[in-house]
């Protein structure tokens, strides 16, 4: 099997001026030039021969080729067209990875999983586009496919956001739904001079370990959720006008202010102070409040925030 070499510079530069590829920024294209970096993901990840890894957005292949070398298989999702023929030549030595040409936001993993994989539990692996990482990562939890792991280069600062604690400034919904579904470890810091071309942001491999069952557990899940975004849509309100402004509840103002009171021992409590067990406790009240009636819960559910 051919050695990975793609990361070299000149070898990124030959292939890209060989099929005259353009850099699309609705893609978010950035292609990692870096073996050191490449290595720590596949360590971060823990690939072995026994593994089927979900690869999105493989751009030109310099990732791919790292896996297929250490994993028992590679799908590889890409949205790029132009990329089909690039992708063709840099894994023609590579016997174990199935490339195809689909959106992931718009892909039934399930079915993927189950056609491609043969419905085996998989690691996802991922050089992100910064601009959708929040709702890529949130698809694959919601979804509830099979999944070990993922491990994804994400934007500095997102990654950050993913483990803080309650209280923190940079603590919210992302952070609440990342530690519902998993345990997060940043396992490198990327700068820009890592990938071709450069971003304008520091970047981070962040391995997401997936939870076997939740931390705690919740009556309404999709109810919690809608909970926590409406608190953090507007940080700086108190906790019950952040819900009985964003979450449609109908409960009225008296009751939601004791129920928080008796949770929290402060009914004025913002949002950002709750921990995922007391979100949990709080959707338990209300849902125990509303009994099984959906039709206490108003509004589409929007995507988890960045924040």
């Amino acid at each position: 099997m051919k050695e990975p070499d793609l990361y070299l510079p000149q070898n990124t530069i030959a292939v890209i001026q060989k099929y005259q590829f353009a850099f699309q920024k609705k893609f978010g294209q950035n292609f990692l030039i870096d073996g050191h970096v490449l290595q720590k993901i596949i360590a971060a990840a823990n690939i072995t021969g026994d593994d089927v890894v979900l690869e999105i957005g493989p751009g030109i292949g310099t990732l791919t080729q790292f896996l297929a070398a250490s994993a028992g298989k590679v799908v590889a999702v890409e949205i790029d067209r132009n990329l089909l023929p690039i992708l063709e030549e840099t894994l023609c030595g590579f016997s174990n990875v199935t490339v195809l040409h689909a959106d992931i936001m718009k892909t039934d993993v399930h079915d993927l999983v189950n056609r491609y994989c043969e419905g085996r539990p998989i690691k996802v692996v991922a050089n992100l586009p910064y601009y959708i990482t929040t709702p890529i990562i949130m698809g694959l939890f919601e979804s509830h496919v099979p999944l070990q792991s993922m491990t994804v280069m994400v934007q500095k600062e997102v990654a950050q956001r993913m483990q803080q604690a309650p209280g923190s400034k940079d603590y919210g919904a992302l952070s609440l739904a990342v530690q519902y579904y998993a345990q997060p470890y940043l396992a490198a810091n990327v700068p820009p001079n890592c990938f071709m071309p450069r971003p304008k942001v520091g970047s981070a491999v962040v391995h997401l370990n997936v939870h076997r069952h939740p931390p705690v557990p919740v009556r309404d899940e999709a109810l919690m959720f809608r909970l926590i975004r409406a608190s953090f849509n507007q940080r700086r309100k108190t906790l019950v006008n952040g819900l009985l402004n964003g979450a449609g509840l109908s409960v009225p103002r008296a009751e939601l202010m004791q129920i928080i009171e008796e949770l929290t021992g402060d009914p004025n409590v913002r949002g950002e102070t709750l921990s995922l067990q007391q979100f949990a406790a709080l959707s338990d009240r209300i849902s125990e409040r509303q009994g099984h009636d959906q039709g206490g819960v108003r509004g589409e559910q929007t995507e988890t925030d960045g924040r």
